[in-house]
């Protein structure tokens, strides 16, 4: 989902993109990525690759781990062979998600989960190896037309049930993956000319919500009864990961480096949705039996 909206914003301003899948690059095993790097020789290198089954990652936490931790290290020891800047895409999950304030990027980590942990050997790789050209990029609640996520899910139950149960007692800051595009794409602009520090910054949109309330937003641009969602506890949805409580990252290191923030998330909502209902509206027809 990130990974298209990249390619695309990349394209647009007339660079020069490979775009590795997973069944073309493991970016956990150094002889492929070794090769790729030699095939390619690129300036910059943006990690969308993770692991993020958040639920699967309590039972797989070494496969998680494959992913989320060896690959960014793999990746990290190559640009710094190649003399290449990494951007590393990471999660709020790092946190425990229990404060009632922003969190800053320098905030103490400690993380509730597997895949909370994964990330962070992740993070960690990056920083180490790469202390003059890592960039590690902390997001949260991303959504966009190219994956599934909560937006789009929203917008099939709409059509399908009379009501909607949404959890209420979760906050964090919606993000549309074509904003944290521009956004990496001016990161890596940046940390080429040398103006933007290495180090962690946070790519998420301004703003906080529940997921209810992103769910009520989500109902209106579709012109459907708000009332329709009903606000519940995540103690009814039990999961085997623990979720965050709080997720709202502060971005105060973008600003210091030059970059300005992303908008606020109602705004980047209401710009992304024309996209979001193209791309999920087939499906909800066809679930409700409405006419496309």
């Amino acid at each position: 989902m990130l990974g298209r909206d990249l390619t695309a914003a990349l394209a647009r301003r007339g660079a020069a993109v490979v775009a590795a899948d997973r069944a073309a690059l493991d970016i956990a095993d150094p002889a492929r990525v070794r090769a790729a790097f030699e095939a390619h020789r690129p300036a910059v290198v943006v990690n969308c690759a993770a692991w993020t089954a958040v639920d699967d990652a309590e039972s797989r936490e070494a496969e998680a781990l494959r992913v989320n931790g060896t690959g960014p290290a793999v990746l990290a020891e190559t640009c710094r062979a190649h003399g290449s800047v990494l951007l590393h895409v990471s999660t709020d999950y790092v946190f425990a998600g229990d404060a009632d304030r922003p969190y800053p990027e320098d905030a103490p980590t400690a993380p509730r989960g597997a895949y909370g942990r994964t990330k962070l050997a992740g993070e960690r790789a990056v920083l180490e190896t790469l202390p003059d050209t890592g960039h590690v990029v902390r997001t949260a609640w991303l959504y966009g037309a190219g994956g599934a996520n909560f937006v789009r899910t929203m917008i099939r139950l709409e059509a399908a049930r009379d009501t909607v149960d949404v959890v209420d007692d979760q906050r964090g800051q919606p993000t549309w993956t074509a904003d944290l595009a521009g956004l990496l794409t001016a990161l890596g602009r940046a940390a080429l000319d040398g103006t933007a520090p290495a180090g962690v910054q946070h790519g998420t949109s301004a703003g906080e919500v529940s997921w209810y309330g992103l769910a009520c937003e989500v109902f209106r641009l579709l012109g459907a009864d708000p009332d329709r969602v009903r606000p519940t506890s995540a103690a009814a949805f039990a999961r085997p990961a623990p979720r965050p409580a709080y997720s709202v990252l502060a971005h105060d290191r973008l600003a210091a480096a030059g970059l300005a923030p992303l908008r606020d998330w109602r705004t980047a909502l209401h710009a992304a949705f024309p996209a979001l209902l193209a791309a999920e509206r087939p499906a909800a027809c066809a679930i409700s039996g409405r006419p496309g």
